[in-house]
């Protein structure tokens, strides 16, 4: 296996406090992470409450146990991510058990047998695998480079062709070919794996 780039100082004074029990540099992390935390478990989950909830679990984890992040694996951001994307799956499956066990009941109430099981697992695991590959990509686009970004901003969600994106950005139309297409090289990894790339020591 490859090895991996050294995160930035940043990352591994942060660890260094945090393991020190610097209440200040969980609100530093808090300010740089809260937003992406909160935007992946929206991403699993759908709805704010719950989105919240996992930020406050996520940020706990952090504050409780910053030993389980090792620097040597990766930056503290995709980290961070990784953490993230476990705590709002496993909300999620406890969610989707939770509504299951709430309608074999309303079954059995009205003399009925409920629906069988496997096909209610098939049915979560599909709604695991979507939430995993739409929090992947939302993680890929906050991650990648401000110009890539940018140009999918413009072209996708503002609807812009790569003409008219090469002069919003003040950028020739072959750069913003460019920028486009390996934005999109990089969207389509979304479908390689459930969680946020690159770090596997999440727990």
């Amino acid at each position: 296996m490859a090895k991996k780039d050294a995160p930035p100082r940043w990352d591994r004074k942060m660890q260094q406090r945090l393991a020190r029990g610097e209440a200040a540099a969980l609100g530093e992390a808090y300010d740089r992470f809260a937003s992406l935390v909160h935007s992946l478990a929206h991403r699993v989950l759908g709805e704010e409450k719950a989105a919240d909830a996992v930020t406050r679990e996520v940020f706990a984890h952090i504050w409780e146990h910053p030993e389980t992040y090792d620097p040597k694996q990766g930056p503290l951001r995709t980290w961070i991510a990784a953490v993230t994307h476990r705590v709002a799956v496993q909300r999620l499956r406890d969610r989707e058990e939770r509504d299951r066990e709430e309608r074999d009941w309303e079954e059995r109430d009205r003399g009925g047998f409920g629906e069988p099981l496997g096909g209610e697992e098939e049915d979560l695991e599909s709604k695991v695998r979507r939430a995993s590959v739409a929090a992947r990509a939302d993680y890929i686009v906050h991650s990648m480079p401000v110009p890539l970004r940018r140009a999918l901003e413009l072209a996708y969600f503002q609807r812009r062709d790569y003409r008219q994106t090469a002069a919003d950005l003040g950028v020739t139309e072959d750069e913003a070919r460019r920028r486009l297409r390996l934005g999109l090289q990089l969207l389509s990894t979304a479908h390689d794996a459930g969680a946020p790339p690159g770090y596997g020591g999440a727990a």
